[in-house]
């Protein structure tokens, strides 16, 4: 390709973009941030720059992190036993710590730091200024219910500090942890939760999950069976006949709720690609699986 050929083909990806920039300016974006996609610096590194280009481009994005692999090696120098109950980490009084000092004090300043070395401006919040908890317990193998100690769901958000980050244009960059209605005591959430509660309570335009899939596929162990748009109807479905399983369930039905609260739509894709939330969102093709309430 001569240099002509290729400032063209530069100048053609910015015209696909305009429309979708034009859509979605002044909108608010959710984006949840786990799984392989927070263990290479690298990786982490781009997906910071992307979201600062989103709010050069006039978005407001949001971020609620995870940090799971980071904790279990937390806990494990600390002599604690990482354990899961029903895809909940069971967190005793000593974890709890452990999860605070890993999510609020070491990954969330560190991806502030990202966001500002490339021109942004963001501010990181420990989940607790941000969400109201209360405790859960999780259902064993047998569908017994069991105590998994200091964790939690979400049942409110505290919205003005998000809400002034956003009118000053900082990206807030908020830990899944949350304060418990009653006791105030640190509560640890499941991300993806997090997130959802979130995103409901801002009416986000989208909910994106960058995760180490690249979507919802009909073969979970085949990537070219990837399904590029689901409506809810079909969502069920591939939860009934176990297409969708696993971590993807609790994804899948948070995305479905947050949908009916008002989030415009959802998206799963693989934060281990580069420029992924990019082309999601900027290109008529994408490269995750979008969430719809009906078929389009």
């Amino acid at each position: 390709m001569n240099p002509i050929e290729s400032t063209t083909l530069k100048a053609s990806v910015l015209i696909e973009a305009l429309p979708y920039l034009q859509s979605f300016r002044g909108e608010t974006f959710l984006i949840k941030m786990g799984g392989s996609a927070m263990d290479d610096p690298q990786l982490v590194r781009q997906v910071m720059r992307d979201i600062v280009f989103l709010e050069v481009a006039g978005i407001n994005p949001v971020i609620v992190h995870g940090g799971g692999k980071a904790i279990s090696s937390a806990m494990q120098e600390a002599g604690l036993e990482a354990k899961f109950i029903g895809g909940f980490r069971v967190t005793s009084p000593e974890a709890i710590n452990i999860v605070e000092n890993t999510l609020s004090k070491t990954l969330n300043p560190g991806l502030v730091d990202m966001i500002l070395h490339y021109g942004g401006k963001s501010v990181g919040f420990p989940g607790s200024e941000v969400f109201v908890g209360e405790r859960i317990q999780a259902l064993d193998a047998d569908g017994q219910s069991c105590d998994v100690g200091r964790v939690g769901q979400v049942v409110h958000c505290k919205l003005e500090y998000i809400h002034q980050a956003i009118h000053s244009e900082t990206v807030p960059v908020i830990s899944p942890l949350a304060a418990e209605k009653d006791s105030g005591k640190l509560l640890n959430v499941n991300a993806d939760l997090a997130a959802a509660a979130l995103a409901k309570e801002l009416k986000a335009a989208k909910l994106i999950y960058l995760s180490d899939v690249p979507g919802v596929m009909a073969d979970p162990k085949d990537t070219t069976t990837l399904i590029p748009s689901i409506h809810e109807a079909f969502a069920q479905e591939l939860l009934k006949d176990g297409t969708i399983a696993g971590g993807m369930i609790p994804k899948m039905n948070s995305a479905l709720d947050a949908l009916h609260h008002g989030v415009g739509k959802v998206h799963f894709i693989d934060g281990r690609r580069e420029h992924s939330l990019l082309l999601e969102i900027f290109t008529q093709s994408g490269i995750g699986t979008e969430i719809i309430l009906a078929a389009q």
